[in-house]
């Protein structure tokens, strides 16, 4: 039998992925999406994930994340590479949708695990902040 050891990031990504902090405020309910690891270099910063991202667990999974990988002139073999590029938006679940659109992020990720995530990255060069909310 094999033993597994979890290190501290391991350990943090399993409880953000667990998060259910803000679930009672959401409609579709908790599926935190996003992508990190310690070794990437290039961090997209985001508000939040949208419908078809909630229900596949992939980050910018449509239309505007084809965009989004052309206009930066990589393909989606790098783009979803976490030891490449982390994705790390300001709200990690699926807000909603209001009269104009997806509501804004939930606040509860900020001070509960987007600091703490960031803190893990020490080898970011370069980041693309998308939105007003970012």
């Amino acid at each position: 039998m094999q033993t597994v050891v979890m290190t501290q990031f391991d350990t943090l990504i399993a409880n953000i992925k667990s998060c259910t902090l803000c679930e009672n405020k959401l409609p579709d309910g908790v599926r935190p999406v996003f992508q990190v690891h310690p070794e990437a270099r290039i961090l997209i910063a985001g508000q939040a994930p949208g419908r078809k991202a909630h229900a596949s667990g992939i980050p910018f999974d449509g239309a505007s994340g084809k965009r989004l990988r052309e206009w930066l002139g990589i393909s989606p073999e790098v783009f979803y590479d976490p030891k490449q590029v982390a994705i790390l938006p300001m709200g990690f679940c699926y807000p909603g949708t209001g009269k104009n659109g997806d509501l804004a992020p939930r606040p509860e990720c900020e001070p509960a695990w987007r600091s703490l995530l960031l803190q893990q990255l020490p080898n970011v060069e370069i980041t693309l902040v998308l939105g007003k909310y970012a």
